[in-house]
This record gives structure tokens, C-alpha cells and sequence, in this order.
């Protein structure tokens, strides 16, 4: 089969969707991989490596005119005529948005959006969401550190003691996580926030605090337990004590991460603007939720700002900030979903009755196949 991997055009996505080893494996199963000339050159991937591995290096249309291409992010509108019908596209094609999943079926493309994947322990290997999330959590605290003016560790020198860099990270999902662990490898004082109390448990093994909301109604206590992994929108009455009790550790803070995203919906808001006037002048806000509306008001996408004295960095897409190990996570993430669409004799085909397979389908026979 005829593979293709073109360079991506999204500003600012430095990743691509196929590295010299996942070639290299696509190769051994008998398929032909066409990729882009300068896709990987952003991932530090240099041509000559994809050629070693065994890709033929070709140009915009050649890429796209393949039985499958591999994307990192969805076509964009000028993409989309390059992509004869029947094609299918595996990538992260926003499953949210409507009008971008309706011009992929008006296209007749078969589309797998890896994102919709299913949290479940056979789809872990599969899970950009989660390998890019971990790339995300790893790069804020280095932007965070960067934009510091003061050390993250206590040290005792000559001259006198340096207080430790107070962390308070809100939100703690993978990339939550992640951030935590590198912020203790640091050196940080860490404390951590999430509306799942099942987390508690991961934020303390980590070495941090957590800040611990008590739940008072059964309502409040199903809202925390989430669904497929994610929290969902809790109650009023919540959020309330919650933001009251975070806007203490907040005032104390020199650092915040925010990271609660759920899915289809605007970032919550966890960080108020008056949360932020009560920081102490040169504090750092790395806010990984901007690309949907952040989880400060005061963060501006993509922009990094001074406000009351606080730097806000609104980067929307950190992954592409660390592109080489990024796309050598997406890239086996892909690889390993190939094996679900591909069959033993190396033709692909869509297996409705597997629940990875249908969840990620996303557009087929000019319909689109899910509900954004």
C-alpha cells in the first residue's frame, strides 16, 4: 500500500506524523512510504534519515495522492483538493469541530481522528492525547523556569539561603502529572488540584500536596469521578469552596500550571483576575488550556503577556515546542492504530465492530460518521 506523510502547514506545528522508525517499520510490512521533502526538518528529522530508512522523498502532491496519509493535524481547506476521494486520513482532526469533520466527508475520505479514541488499557498505546500531554506538562515547567527571575530549588550558598520555588499546579491529568514530577525534579514545593479525588493518591507519590476539597453532596461526588478519564463540569456549590480554598495557595504561588480541559467545551476558569492581582509581583502563569479560552481570563492564545506583574504564556501547542520526541510518540501511537485499519494482507479496511476502530472513525462514505 501507498503510504503517504506530508509536511505539516498549521502554523506553528513543528511535528510530523511518521519518523525514520516507524518507517522503517512500515517498510518490512511491505507498504511504500511516500514522504514530503523538509517534513521533518522542524523535528530535527533530516530527509537523508527518512531516504536511510527506506521513504521515497517526493513533493506536496505525491504526499497527499497516496492510498493513506498520515497527518498530525487535520487537512486545512487548501488540503483538502489534494486528497483524492477514498483516501483515508489518520491523524488529530479535531473531532469537535463540525464544519472541518463535514468537508472531509464532502471530500469522500475515510477519516480516523485519534483523539476520540477510547481511555481504555487497549487503546493505551494509541493515545496521543495522552503522549502529547505528557510531552505538554514536561515543557511548561521548563517555560516556567525560563520565565522566572529566581532559582527553583533552595539553595544554601555563601551569600545566603534561596527559598524554593512555590509550584502550585491545578489540574492533574497526564500532563498534570508530568509537570509535577519535573517540577520536583527541580526542586520545587509543589501543590496540586484536581476535581478527582482518585488523583490524590498519584499527586502524593509524586512528592506534592494535594489540595483536598471535601465533597458534600452525591452530586458533586459523581461530577468528580469523570467519564472515560476526564472530569466533567462539577456544581456550583463546588467550585466555589474550590476556588476559595485555590486562591489561598494561588497568593502564595510563584508558579502556576493550569491544565483542565474538557473536551468540546471552553477551559474552565480557575485562575480569576483577581487570583492574579493577589500574586506577588515577577509570579509566572503557564496556562496549557489557551487554546480553548484558557484557564485564566487574562491569558491571550499564543501571546505571552505581563499583567499585575505576572508573565502569562498562552503558547497553544507546547508538544511542537519539543517536535522530535513529540513526533516520536505520535508516530507510534499512529503505527499502532495502523494495525487496527490494515489487514494481513496489507489493504485497509474499517472494522465497525471494533470499539477503538468506530470511535476514531470520524467521517466515511461522504458522511460524517460522529457527533461533534
Amino acid at each position: 500500500m501507498l503510504i503517504g506523510v506530508p509536511a505539516e502547514t498549521v502554523a506553528k506545528e513543528a511535528r510530523v506524523a511518521a519518523t525514520p522508525e516507524t518507517v522503517k517499520k512500515l517498510k518490512a510490512q511491505g507498504h511504500t512510504v511516500q514522504v514530503q521533502g523538509g517534513a521533518g526538518v522542524a523535528a530535527s528529522v533530516t530527509d537523508a534519515a527518512y531516504a536511510a530508512a527506506g521513504a521515497d522523498i517526493v513533493d506536496l502532491n505525491t504526499a497527499f495522492g497516496a492510498d493513506l496519509v498520515l497527518k498530525v493535524r487535520a487537512p486545512t481547506e487548501a488540503e483538502i483538493p489534494l486528497l483524492k476521494a477514498g483516501v483515508t486520513v489518520v491523524g488529530m482532526l479535531n473531532p469537535f469541530d463540525a464544519a472541518g469533520l463535514q468537508r472531509m466527508a464532502e471530500a469522500g475520505l475515510t477519516a480516523y481522528a485519534l483523539e476520540a479514541a477510547p481511555r481504555t488499557t487497549r487503546a493505551q498505546s494509541m493515545d496521543v492525547l495522552s503522549s502529547q500531554a505528557n510531552v505538554a506538562g514536561y515543557k511548561a515547567v521548563v517555560m516556567a523556569a525560563d520565565r522566572y527571575q529566581r532559582f527553583f530549588p533552595m539553595l544554601m550558598t555563601a551569600a545566603g539561603t534561596v527559598k524554593a520555588a512555590r509550584v502550585v499546579i491545578l489540574g492533574v491529568g497526564v500532563a498534570g502529572l508530568q509537570a509535577i514530577a519535573t517540577a520536583k525534579r527541580l526542586g520545587a514545593v509543589i501543590e496540586a488540584s484536581d476535581v478527582r479525588p482518585g488523583v490524590k493518591e498519584q499527586v502524593e507519590s509524586l512528592g506534592a500536596k494535594f489540595i483536598d476539597v471535601p465533597f458534600e453532596t452525591q452530586e458533586e461526588k459523581e461530577a468528580a469521578e469523570g467519564v472515560g478519564g476526564y472530569a466533567r463540569p462539577m456544581p456550583q456549590s463546588w467550585l466555589a469552596r474550590q476556588r476559595a480554598e485555590v486562591a489561598k495557595r494561588v497568593a502564595q504561588a510563584d508558579i502556576v500550571i493550569t491544565t483542565a480541559l474538557i473536551p468540546g467545551r471552553a477551559a474552565p476558569v480557575l485562575v480569576t483576575q483577581e487570583m492574579v492581582q493577589s500574586m506577588k509581583a515577577g509570579s509566572v502563569i503557564i496556562d496549557l488550556a489557551a487554546a480553548q479560552g484558557g484557564n485564566c481570563p487574562l491569558t491571550e492564545a499564543d501571546q505571552t503577556v505581563v499583567k499585575h506583574g505576572v508573565t502569562l504564556v498562552g503558547e497553544t501547542n507546547l508538544p511542537a515546542l519539543v517536535a522530535a520526541d513529540a513526533s516520536a510518540l505520535y508516530a507510534r501511537n499512529v503505527l499502532d492504530f495502523l494495525k487496527l485499519i490494515i489487514d494481513k494482507d496489507g489493504k485497509l479496511h474499517v472494522n465497525r465492530e471494533d470499539d477503538i476502530v468506530a470511535a476514531c472513525l470520524v467521517a466515511h462514505e461522504g458522511a460524517v460518521t460522529r457527533k461533534s
